[in-house]
């Protein structure tokens, strides 16, 4: 069997995509070619890009990726999962930055990296799959985004950026600083989430209102309690200031240890207006029914978000806390009275 020949097979097998050096290696794994060459993936890439040069449309491969190849007409398995946009995104978003740490930590020998550079190695190792036409464009944004969302929020950053496109990992020379500010901020978490319970319901869902309102929220209203079937708060989301998606909001304050059940969310999805979607927000958690019944397929999904995400949103928008040097917080819980009591007064 010819390189070409086992490449096929193993395509058909996997019923997806593939990076070359995954098929090289699943090739000779399986017995179906060998080499005696010191560059197999070489030697099965060159081949399959003949292939597509020399048949074009008639060639049973398709390049999807940098060096990544699918068979035509095929299907990936992933593209056969519905996924909602918001987990794709993280799911984006985590590969990006693991392979980043990856290439940094391989390859950087402590010192930066330009984002290209980092992008280039990470495909050409098999380690990064993405159909994007901009990788690097990508690689980039989401390395930013990560800095600045982890110094938002008291937590040590797992890049340095040093301009010009240059990135390192963290070094954490003040290891011992480093981990005391963690362990304060975490108390910190601790503590917030804690006098959350000591809130009132209004005063509650007059907070979770102003939060939303630093989110980006627009059109934001608390409903009454005698005709919100269940609902605490509307509003509408907006997305870059192009994309505007009406939300029904519904707060709980709840202990720790009474986490939201799989009836909560029907209720919730059962309250929505035409063309809204559903978002519960809990000071606790939520169950595994809860989870499931919130991605049910071919229904309305409802967005969840448990306590210690929701700690997480008022640290970094700064209600309740406040920033004593860059990354480390004190509870100030004046500014959530402050915050809440112009609306409920």
């Amino acid at each position: 069997m010819n390189s070409i020949e086992a490449a096929i097979r193993i395509l058909q097998s996997a019923g997806t995509s593939l990076h070359v050096n995954e098929i090289t290696a699943r090739m000779i794994k399986d017995g179906l070619w060998s080499s005696k060459g010191k560059t197999p993936e070489a030697t099965v890439g060159a081949a399959i890009y003949v292939d597509i040069k020399k048949n074009g449309a008639s060639s049973r491969f398709k390049k999807v990726a940098s060096k990544t190849f699918a068979l035509r007409n095929s299907i990936d398995k992933p593209q056969q999962n519905k996924t909602s946009p918001s987990s794709a995104s993280v799911n984006t978003r985590n590969t990006f930055i693991n392979c980043a740490q990856k290439v940094l930590a391989e390859f950087g020998h402590g010192q930066p990296m330009h984002y290209r550079s980092i992008t280039r190695k990470a495909l050409d190792k098999g380690w990064l799959i993405t159909e994007g036409k901009t990788p690097e464009n990508t690689m980039y944004a989401l390395i930013s985004t990560e800095i600045k969302r982890r110094q938002s929020r008291g937590e040590q950053s797992l890049f340095v950026k040093h301009g010009r496109g240059l990135f390192s990992l963290s070094q954490q020379r003040d290891q011992g600083l480093v981990v005391q500010i963690k362990e304060h901020n975490n108390q910190v978490r601790k503590d917030l989430r804690n006098e959350l319970l000591s809130l009132q319901p209004k005063e509650f869902e007059e907070l979770i209102a102003q939060l939303l309102i630093e989110m980006g929220f627009e059109m934001i209203e608390v409903t009454s309690h005698s005709h919100d079937g269940g609902i605490d708060v509307r509003g509408t989301m907006v997305t870059g200031d192009v994309i505007r998606t009406k939300m029904a909001v519904q707060a709980k304050k709840w202990s720790l240890s009474n986490n939201v059940q799989k009836p909560i969310v029907q209720q919730v999805r059962g309250s929505l207006g035409a063309h809204e979607q559903g978002l519960i927000i809990t000071t606790s958690d939520f169950s595994s029914g809860a989870v499931k019944e919130a991605e049910e397929k071919d229904k309305i999904p409802i967005a969840l978000m448990n306590g210690e995400q929701l700690v997480t949103l008022l640290m970094e928008y700064g209600f309740g806390v406040r920033r004593t040097t860059p990354n480390l917080f004190e509870l100030d819980l004046a500014s959530v009275n402050d915050r809440t009591k112009t609306r409920v007064d």
